[in-house]
C-alpha cells in the first residue's frame, strides 16, 4: 500500500512539474522568436512547440483526477458538515458512513462508465492490434489535433484515477470502521521544514466552529454538552477535554 500511494504522488508532482516547466518553455519560446535578433530568431522560429498547448491540458487532466485521489487520502477536500458535526456520536458516525459510501459508488460508477467509453473510443482496436488479432469493423478512434495521440490513452484518465478514487474512498471507509478516525491534513504544515515546539497541541477536530471536520475518534470543545445515552471512553474525553463529561 506504500508503494501506492508513493506512486500516486510521485505521478502528481511529475505531472504538475512538467506541465509548469513546458508552459514556461512555450512563453519564453513565443516572446523570444518575436524578437528582432538576427540569428536567434531564425533558429528559434525552426523550433515547433506547437504541441505546448495541448500536452499541458492533457498532463493538468490527469494530475487532477489523481489529485482528487490523493485528497481523499489525505482528507483535504472540502466538505460542507455543519449539520453534521452539530450531532452526537452515534449519527454523526452514520452519516459519514453514508457520505464515504456514497463517494465511493458515485466513483465506481464513473469509473466504469469510463472505462466503457475508452474501450468504445480506440481502446479495443489498440489492444487487438498489439495482440495481432484481427480487428474487424472495429474503429481506431479518434486522434489529438496536435500530438496526434489516441484519444483512448488521454481519457483513460478518468477510468484509473476516478477507480483509484473509489478504492481511496473504501480505504477511508474501512479505516473509520474500525478506528472512527477520518484523514485529516495540516494546511499549516509543509513539509521540509523543521517544526517549531508549541507549548500546547491544538488538535483541528476537537475545534467546535464548524470549519473543521468531525470524527468519532476525537471530541469537540464544549462536547460535555450532550446529552445522548452513547457510551464514551473515559480516557478520550480526559485526554481532548482535561476531565469526565458533565
Amino acid at each position: 500500500m506504500k508503494f501506492l500511494d508513493h506512486l500516486e504522488e510521485w505521478l502528481i508532482t511529475f505531472l504538475m512539474a512538467a506541465a509548469t516547466l513546458i508552459i514556461f518553455v512555450a512563453v519564453v519560446h513565443r516572446y523570444a522568436a518575436s524578437a528582432s535578433i538576427p540569428g536567434l530568431q531564425d533558429w528559434l522560429l525552426t523550433i515547433n512547440l506547437s504541441w505546448a498547448q495541448e500536452l499541458p491540458i492533457i498532463m493538468f487532466v490527469w494530475m487532477a483526477k489523481f489529485g482528487a485521489a490523493y485528497g481523499v487520502r489525505t482528507g483535504i477536500h472540502v466538505g460542507v458538515d455543519v449539520l453534521i458535526n452539530r450531532l452526537d456520536d452515534k449519527m454523526r458516525g452514520k452519516f459519514i458512513v453514508f457520505g464515504l459510501l456514497s463517494g465511493a459508488l458515485f466513483t465506481g460508477i464513473v469509473g466504469t462508465l469510463g472505462a466503457q467509453f475508452v474501450w468504445e473510443n480506440g481502446a479495443h482496436h489498440a489492444f487487438l492490434s498489439l495482440a495481432g488479432m484481427p480487428v474487424g469493423d472495429i474503429p481506431e478512434g479518434p486522434t489529438t489535433p496536435d500530438l496526434e495521440w489516441p484519444t483512448w490513452m488521454v481519457y483513460s484518465a478518468i477510468p484509473l484515477g476516478t477507480s483509484l478514487m473509489c478504492f481511496r474512498f473504501l480505504q477511508v471507509l474501512v479505516n473509520f470502521l474500525k478506528t472512527g478516525e477520518l484523514p485529516h491534513h495540516d494546511h499549516g504544515h509543509v513539509d521540509g521544514l523543521d517544526e517549531e515546539t508549541v507549548a500546547e497541541e491544538i488538535n483541528a477536530y476537537s475545534l467546535d466552529d464548524n470549519l473543521h471536520m468531525h470524527d468519532l475518534k476525537h471530541t469537540m470543545v464544549g462536547d460535555n454538552r450532550r446529552t445522548h445515552s452513547v457510551p464514551t471512553d473515559p480516557d478520550r474525553r480526559k485526554d481532548d477535554l482535561g476531565g469526565e463529561p458533565k
